[in-house]
């Protein structure tokens, strides 16, 4: 114990560290809402200088001290959630987070060490080092769920190097930064521009192709949307004597605004269960049907046979543009429940040891079944509409193995309320951007308090509401055909690239090692 601390004391004393842990708090600074992208670059340019030629374990700590900053100050609003609405007192709050904050950091210590272990081996840094983060960044989101919140493509959301979004998405972009942060760093270290002209290059290339395959065009039809942003208090939303005002409230705001095509409510906007709510849904359905409308509302699906409950959207209103007639029904088909669903917030593990602990582990809506992982796009007024229900837009595979040729619209619904006014609704309206960019499929969001909009991946050009305030966006969004490079072939091309470019690398440098 006694040499544990005292080589704590000396990784502290360290500058390096404390180098790395500020490289990747300025990361932050990176995403929205600041969006200062070229940020990215530097923080990697930063922890590459830090972890060059390292061992494994010192490399490994860097990574860790880095992701330290990174996921400390880039996921500091999930606090707001823990202090405000989970009942644990500020020291127990604090702890959750710091438990969380180094549970995150520990894949950029992953992708480190790994470096480090193959610099040993193969004396090569740069080749590793992509594919190390690539893998850990994969594992990341994909490890007791997931969570693959902040990975480092979404700082280039609004950067000229978007436009490779559509041909190697997220991932591949992150990749990008990985690349360019290493060879600026290099390029400063020893004026070493070979990193750099063949990170240029490729991405050059990659860019060029673009030209060669086909292009995503505007459609020659758009429809006119209605996004209802209620602004419910979330301590209000789940108290039963606030479901009726709570509909009737979007309702209300609902019936000046018939003339749209497409009515979108957001996540659970009707708080009492669909089961109980049939009423009040088919009065909905009938108001759509007889103003040449439809309307996709969140609502809480409580199955009392089975005892397994969704979070869901469903579609009322008209199915085809030429119907006259309602569709809703309960369990109607045209309806998507959510797949991936969050920790704590929709499902406890170790929920029998967890719950009596604290009023965290005993959330209200904190016990949903998860629908399929693949399910139909919603039909609505003749538009097929590709759905995500708050958190799973973070899973670009999820949304991806969703989409279809013929998907008209993404959308996306969220209640971000829990956040309070800090920086994880826009975070999240960015990630939403993303998708959009990879799939080139316009996006329209609607959410209880914000961030709420439409947006286009063509022109690049967003509409939204502002925070905390009771409104509708009413907007025409245009349509896009063609499907993107991205939307075809996922993430496979990047990860062949990275491996074959990693071996290559590899096998060169260590060639010439043995040579010299």
């Amino acid at each position: 114990m006694a040499k544990t601390l005292t080589r704590l004391k000396g990784a502290l004393r360290d500058n390096k560290t404390w180098l790395a842990f500020v490289a990747g708090l300025v990361l932050t600074l990176a995403y929205a809402p600041f969006s200062i992208w070229p940020i990215a670059f530097l923080s990697i340019a930063v922890l590459s200088w830090c972890s060059y030629q390292q061992t494994p374990k010192k490399a490994a700590w860097y990574g860790f001290a880095f992701g330290l900053g990174w996921f400390g100050a880039g996921v500091s609003w999930v606090h707001v959630s823990i202090a405000e609405f989970g009942g644990l007192p500020i020291i127990a709050s604090l702890a959750v987070m710091a438990l969380l904050v180094c549970y995150l950091a520990l894949f950029p210590a992953l992708a480190l060490a790994i470096t480090g272990w193959c610099y040993r081996r193969s004396g090569s840094w740069f080749a590793p080092l992509i594919l190390s983060f690539a893998f850990a960044e994969w594992l990341r989101g994909t490890l007791l769920t997931g969570f693959p919140w902040l990975s480092l493509g979404y700082t280039q959301t609004d950067s000229p190097l978007n436009i490779l979004a559509p041909l190697v998405g997220e991932f591949g972009l992150a990749c990008v930064v990985l690349a360019l942060g290493y060879s600026l760093f290099r390029l400063v270290l020893n004026r070493a521009w070979q990193p750099l002209v063949g990170t240029c290059a490729l991405v050059a290339i990659i860019a060029l192709s673009a030209y060669f395959a086909p292009a995503n065009q505007y459609a020659n039809k758009h429809l006119s949307v209605a996004l209802v942003q209620g602004n419910i208090k979330q301590s209000m939303r789940w108290e039963p004597e606030n479901f009726w005002p709570t509909m009737l409230k979007y309702q209300d705001m609902t019936r000046t605004h018939w003339q749209a095509d497409l009515v979108v409510w957001p996540e659970a906007a009707v708080p009492e269960l669909e089961s109980l709510a049939g009423d009040f849904l088919r009065s909905l359905d009938k108001a759509a049907v007889f103003n040449d409308s439809a309307l996709i509302t969140g609502i809480v699906d409580y199955q009392y046979d089975t005892r397994k409950a969704y979070n869901t959207l469903v579609v009322m209103g008209k199915q085809e543009a030429d119907s006259s007639e309602g569709q809703y029904t309960y369990l109607h088909r045209n309806r998507y429940r959510k797949h991936q669903l969050l920790p704590i917030g929709e499902f406890v593990p170790f929920e029998d040891l967890l719950r009596p602990i604290a009023p965290l582990f005993d959330l209200p809506m904190s016990s949903f079944s998860r629908g399929e992982r693949v399910q139909n796009n919603l039909l609505a007024n003749g538009y097929h509409i590709l759905p995500a229900i708050c958190y799973e837009i973070v899973f670009p595979d999820l949304v991806r193995a969703n989409y279809r040729s013929d998907s008209d619209i993404l959308f996306t619904v969220s209640n971000d309320a829990w956040f309070g006014d800090s920086h994880g609704p826009h975070q999240h309206m960015q990630i939403s951007r993303m998708r959009a960019l990879e799939l080139m499929r316009p996006l329209i969001r609607v959410t209880n308090t914000g961030v709420t909009g439409v947006y286009d991946p063509l022109s690049q050009k967003q509409v939204s509401l502002p925070q905390f305030v009771d409104d509708v966006l009413l907007t025409d969004v245009q349509l896009i055909d063609g499907d993107s490079f991205y939307a075809r072939q996922g993430t496979w091309p990047v990860w062949l690239l990275l491996i074959g470019f990693a071996l290559v690398s590899m096998g060169i440098t260590y060639r010439s090692k043995k040579g010299a």
